[in-house]
């Protein structure tokens, strides 16, 4: 699974499409936690992450959204910037 970004001790990570299924979304952790997101809308689809790290991971993600769909979808990854 690519690593597609870390920051804060957050792992953003993105499967290959052949092992995924839709929606679109990213895979978080952070610690002990994990998550998805989906993509589309943002919003946390599986498992759970303390508030502070899902207001970064979707501070992030707003700002990379459109970057991110087109990686899905071209399955062509590259690492992004973190949050500073």
């Amino acid at each position: 699974m690519p690593e597609i970004c870390r920051f804060y001790g957050i792992i953003i990570r993105m499967y290959l499409i052949d092992r995924e299924h839709p929606p679109r979304h990213i895979h978080i952790k952070y610690g002990e936690h994990q998550a998805v997101m989906a993509l589309e809308n943002l919003n946390i689809i599986d498992g759970k992450l303390p508030k502070k790290c899902r207001e970064l991971v979707s501070e992030w993600a707003q700002l990379h959204q459109q970057e991110l769909i087109d990686m899905w979808d071209s399955q062509n990854f590259h690492t992004i910037a973190p949050l500073e």
